[in-house]
């Protein structure tokens, strides 16, 4: 069948929104996901490598993997017990390690059917080890569908993402043969021919060169080397690739910030430990810092300053909406048996029905205000 015309809703969406939407249609086996929520999910078991598990964090909680139906996510390699009655859905990189392992997982027969989800695009050799591997334990009917899913990138914001983030140095330029550049006429100049000339030199020995391997011919020749810069010391070429000091920029800096996660120490504590007892114990929390955070969107590129006013005018508005629940709460107590009591107790239970039908409101906006209290407390 040709594919729908793609709609002007369709065309506006966001990478996160596309990979999203991709994720999980995979997850409900590769059909669009139904849209009665009253439904019970079909209940299966999702298997991933880290580059899987990269992919997925930033984009769905582990509550919307429960509520399409994944009862369990295991790391591909770990050592998982046979769960037959369940489908399992893998999504992995096409890599001989996990294909390997697949297979052996087929030999073991560990689950009912398997929906075998690739990364990027299965080679035909692997393929074909996939199937021999079927074959030979008599589960070509439990491999119900293999697909290629072309989601080899990591969705970080909505039309941002990053390649290959596990194995940094696969996309590293180390052992490629660099593009140099630099001004005409001066010191930049004398230094890059110098190197130059270097590097030919080097190419020539082919006992000891920079550039042997496997990708000794794609560094010389390939499109995607790397541009060498050499300036004068009289450019500033440090300065525009500084960051700003925003909130995002300064976390991404000072913390351990990745896949729009930050991790930093707390229980730090100000008082110093007693003679002899052991130093307080440096606890490791993380945050996530995802679109769903309203303050997180709003400010994640705002001067930090501005950041601590905006926490300190959120703060401000919870506690007095905390305020008035006590306050309610105080009247609702209120003894007497004179009309204006009364009709002032039948007003306020009103209000404070309202005000505890948005209770759960009122603690999500808490959290995220500690959240941004710590982070920038942190980041100082």
């Amino acid at each position: 069948d040709s594919p729908s015309p793609p709609t002007t809703s369709n065309m506006a969406a966001s990478v996160r929104e596309k990979q999203t939407v991709a994720l999980k249609r995979m997850l409900n086996f590769n059909a669009p996901p139904l849209k009665n929520t009253a439904t019970e999910p079909v209940w299966k078991v999702l298997i991933y490598d880290r580059f899987g598990q990269d992919i997925i964090s930033p984009l769905l909680s582990v509550k919307e993997l429960r509520d399409m139906g994944i009862t369990l996510h295991l790391l591909l390699h770990s050592d998982r017990d046979p769960i037959p009655d369940v489908p399992a859905i893998y999504f992995v990189m096409p890599t001989e390690e996990n294909i390997d392992r697949i297979c052996q997982d087929l030999r073991n027969q560990l689950h009912e059917s398997y929906f075998l989800n690739f990364i990027s695009a299965i080679s035909r050799s692997k393929l074909e080890d996939v199937a021999s591997a079927a074959l030979a334990a008599n589960a070509v009917a439990q491999v119900t569908k293999v697909y290629d899913q072309y989601l080899n990138f990591i969705t970080l914001e909505d039309d941002m993402f990053t390649l290959c983030h596990q194995n940094k140095e696969l996309i590293s330029y180390h052992g490629a043969v660099p593009i140099i550049r630099c001004p005409r006429g001066n010191a930049a100049e004398m230094v890059a021919v110098k190197l130059d000339k270097k590097l030919r030199e080097n190419l020539r020995d082919a006992r000891n060169s920079l550039f042997t391997g496997d990708n000794m011919a794609a560094g010389q020749f390939s499109f995607q080397r790397p541009l060498f810069v050499l300036a004068d010391r009289n450019v500033d070429m440090a300065t525009p690739l500084h960051h700003t000091w925003t909130y995002q920029a300064l976390i991404h800096d000072v913390l351990d910030y990745q896949l729009n996660r930050v991790v930093m120490e707390e229980g730090l504590g100000a008082e110093p430990s007693p003679a002899g007892a052991r130093p307080k114990k440096k606890n490791r929390k993380a945050y996530d810092l995802t679109a769903a955070d309203r303050f997180w969107q709003k400010h994640k590129g705002s001067p930090f300053p501005e950041v601590a006013e905006s926490v300190q005018e959120e703060l401000d508005t919870y506690r007095a909406q905390e305020d008035e629940v006590k306050r309610l709460k105080c009247i609702m107590g209120l003894e007497g048996e004179d009309e204006g009591a009364i009709s002032m107790l039948s007003d306020n239970t009103a209000k404070l029905t309202s005000a505890m039908s948005s209770l759960p409101e009122l603690l999500e906006k808490k959290r995220l205000i500690d959240l941004h209290t710590n982070v920038p407390a942190a980041s100082q």
